[in-house]
């Protein structure tokens, strides 16, 4: 019998450092006193269970086994060698479950016991209590304990991270491994991988910083919750922490392209006459947007005015350009033209500006001078396929909502 006080305090104990209900821990000090009591006394093949008195202290142990139809089951004759000694299933084959005298118990025998008896019912046999265990029954009990906890202490994070899946937490950078960011999010540790962290950017241990949740990922030895900062959806949590308009459903964000570290282009839109969306996002003296850049490190952000109006939004696409005219042309492919000297702000460093107005339109965009129209600018052309083979951390436009 268990000492009470000791045994309610342990379990107390144990359920506030784990987070877990406190019958989950007596569920898991039962199995591992069954586990010890078979490992001690019972056979192999022997399914025990045992049942621990939270009340009284008093623990009781029985067997149980399953009732089988003799039709269900492959029923071996004692001294039968061969049967024993048979090859595994081939593939594609499939046989009877083996019967065993000691789990399993048959129909005409469980209706001996109980008339009522159908198959697949199970039948309890209580065994005689036992308090004294060996090193290794006492061992065991161990193993089956920790894996125990272990198994309910993951599930229940799973659970509570899994309503987390695609909103913004925050960590402390713990460690790196193969460039791999292992972030501790308090009852769990999260992975940020190399391809999901942003370009440039530099970790340190014990430095707190926001994440997206990207996944939460079950049955697997790794931490279960993956996290990023490049995908083009961190960016779009982060105005919804900034921007009330956002949260609020006032204004939206249609569509978002982003090359993490560098830029990022995010399309807006007002769902209420009067409000402006982009000044919205933007925030008296720029507050609410320069919020956004602190996080992502400085990376630029450039808020556009979203437009059903097809050249309008393809001429917004190329801010802070500003494009005199747009020419439309087959298969989704655009001309846009500038003055002189906003062409390098067009184009923008290595025809980034450009390649990120493609991505966020969908269409293919040739950034040329109002004064030489025929003349092709070096790096002024991007469409999709260009934009998307220069991108190393995967898909990175975005359609927020139609």
């Amino acid at each position: 019998m268990f000492d009470l006080k000791d045994l309610s305090k342990a379990i107390k104990q144990i359920a506030e450092e784990k987070s877990l209900p406190p019958e989950t821990i007596l569920e898991a000090i039962e199995l591992s006193v069954a586990a010890a009591y078979k490992k001690e006394y019972g056979k192999r093949g022997e399914v025990i269970r045992a049942k621990l008195n939270p009340t009284t202290g008093e623990l009781n142990f029985w067997q149980v086994k399953t009732v089988v139809d003799p039709s269900e089951v492959r029923i071996i004759a004692e001294g039968d060698e061969k049967a024993l000694n048979e090859p595994p299933d081939v593939e594609g084959e499939t046989k009877l479950p083996r019967y065993n005298s000691d789990r399993h118990l048959l129909l005409a025998e469980a209706k001996d016991i109980k008339p009522d008896a159908v198959p697949e019912e199970e039948i309890s046999f209580p065994l005689q209590t036992r308090a004294d265990f060996g090193r290794i029954a006492a061992q065991t009990a161990k193993q089956v304990i920790l894996q125990k906890l272990r198994e309910s202490e993951r599930t229940s994070i799973l659970n509570e991270w899994r309503d987390k899946e695609g909103q913004i937490v925050s960590g402390i950078v713990q460690r790196f491994e193969r460039g791999h960011v292992y972030i501790d999010l308090g009852r769990t540790t999260g992975v940020m991988f190399a391809n999901e962290s942003i370009p440039g950017e530099h970790y340190r241990a014990g430095e707190r910083l926001r994440f997206l949740v990207l996944a939460v990922q079950e049955d697997t030895r790794l931490p279960g919750i993956i996290l990023s900062r490049a995908n083009p959806k961190f960016v779009t949590k982060l105005f919804e922490l900034e921007v009330p308009e956002l949260s609020d459903g006032t204004c939206e964000i249609k569509l978002i392209a982003r090359e993490p570290g560098s830029r990022t282009k995010v399309a807006v839109s007002s769902k209420v006459e009067g409000v402006d969306p982009v000044g919205a996002f933007v925030g008296q003296r720029g507050t609410r947007v320069m919020a956004v850049n602190n996080e992502l490190g400085q990376e630029k952000i450039d808020i556009i005015e979203w437009s059903d109006d097809q050249d309008k939004f393809l001429a917004n696409s190329l801010s802070p350009a500003k494009v005199q005219r747009v020419e439309v042309l087959p298969r989704r492919e655009a001309r846009a033209y500038v003055i002189d000297d906003q062409l390098s702000l067009a184009i923008g460093r290595g025809g980034q500006n450009v390649r990120l107005a493609a991505k966020l339109t969908g269409w293919k965009i040739d950034v040329r001078s109002q004064s030489r129209p025929e003349e092709v600018q070096e790096g002024g052309i991007a469409g999709l396929h260009e934009a998307d083979g220069d991108s190393a951390a995967g898909p990175e436009k975005e359609v927020i909502s139609e």
